[in-house]
């Protein structure tokens, strides 16, 4: 049981889901949590861990045709908890190669398109992105969009530029979202990495989720036949449908980042003596730990009803919304205090907490910012929309 879960929430799942939830923090505690920081500090992916997280099956556990055994949106939240208090860059990695690429495919995708890149994306025989946020389009991705999409003969010509694309410089197809110049609909394009006029640029120096490979892309007059085009994305809507799920399960892994830096720093404060004594001993330090423990046992009880509606087929925006907006807020408040714990060591790799201090502040901010996910909440609640 994680030291974090002091409610026991992890007790809702089902043995099975225990039992394979185990097996993912026996994988990360032995592969991935000794070489964690130094990839980070290289700013380098573990690209040799990427057959192991396939054989986990983590890549497309929600997909019929790919999952291992049957299992719930509240088991896949603890995953992502799971690979969230060891290194949220693998993590990130998983979940653009599977909630997103594989989400887009799944929801967006025709019988054919998901029967030939479902199976290969759950193995990682192929590797993907999803292209959606671009230099001078965020938040206003909904009605910003400025890549486009023009008809052309029985294919399609993509013109423009994506950002903070994660998996980008190594994947072998993204899912972009570009702007139909006919209809002025969002539509979705499965673009390989080969295409002539494409190409993906590394972003260097990030202070946070360095071993992420984000990428600049740039499409110039790339050529994708309507083939490639994902045929149930009609309209930005049906990319939000996407971003719903995966927003749920970014709000998990904040929550695993919160109980990452909350366990070192409570190691830490058991070990490090000044004034004579174990600085656990001491009432402020305790008063830290207490206020990081409540943190993340409200946040894993509001992500844990939230993948429960989403198994109920119940979760709507509103709901992934609130679920990111808060858990990311107290993630951000509690890193702040573990890191409080460890005074100077707090900002060294290897004491433990400084790697989930720093990467909190992505995680704060992809997938939609807390702003944002508050009008969303603001707009469920109140009946207004507030987003200009």
């Amino acid at each position: 049981m994680l030291t974090g879960d002091f409610y026991r929430f992890q007790e809702k799942l089902t043995a099975e889901e225990r039992e394979h939830v185990a097996r993912i923090r026996r994988f990360f505690e032995a592969e991935v949590r000794p070489i964690a920081n130094e990839y980070w500090s290289r700013a380098e992916f573990p690209m040799q861990l990427i057959p192991g997280l396939a054989d986990l099956g983590v890549l497309g556990s929600f997909v019929p045709e790919v999952r291992q055994f049957e299992n719930s949106a509240v088991y896949r939240g603890w995953v992502a908890l799971e690979m969230g208090r060891v290194d949220a860059g693998v993590a990130t990695f998983v979940g653009v190669q599977s909630g997103l690429a594989m989400g887009a495919i799944d929801i967006g995708g025709s019988p054919e398109q998901r029967a030939e890149w479902l199976p290969r994306l759950g193995t990682a025989e192929v590797l993907g992105a999803f292209g959606l946020t671009e230099p001078y389009s965020g938040s206003d991705s909904a009605r910003g969009l400025r890549t486009t999409a023009r008809r052309e003969g029985d294919g399609w010509v993509l013109n423009g530029a994506k950002r903070w694309i994660g998996n980008a410089t190594f994947a072998d197809v993204v899912v972009v979202m570009a702007r139909d110049e006919a209809d002025d609909q969002v539509k979705a394009f499965l673009v390989t990495s080969d295409s002539p006029g494409f190409t993906a640029t590394k972003i260097e120096d990030k202070v946070a989720l360095r071993s992420v490979q984000n990428a600049d892309i740039v499409l110039d007059g790339v050529q994708v036949p309507e083939s490639r085009r994902l045929q149930n994305i009609r309209s930005f809507r049906d990319v939000a449908t996407v971003l719903r799920l995966t927003r749920c399960e970014v709000a998990w892994q904040a929550v695993g980042i919160a109980v990452g830096a909350y366990e070192a720093a409570l190691a830490y404060a058991k070990e490090r003596t000044q004034f004579g004594k174990p600085i656990a001993s001491h009432q402020l330090v305790q008063d830290l730990l207490v206020k990081s423990l409540g943190n993340i046992t409200a946040s894993i009880a509001l992500c844990m009803r939230a993948s429960e509606l989403q198994d109920a087929g119940e979760q709507h925006d509103q709901h992934s919304a609130l679920a990111k907006a808060y858990a990311t807020a107290r993630m951000r408040e509690a890193v702040g205090w573990c890191r409080e714990i460890l005074g100077g060591n707090g900002i060294v790799l290897d004491k433990g907490v400084a790697r989930f201090f720093a990467d909190a502040e992505a995680i704060y901010s992809y997938e939609g910012t807390r702003e944002m996910n508050t009008l969303i909440v603001g707009r469920s609640i109140t009946g207004s929309a507030a987003f200009v």
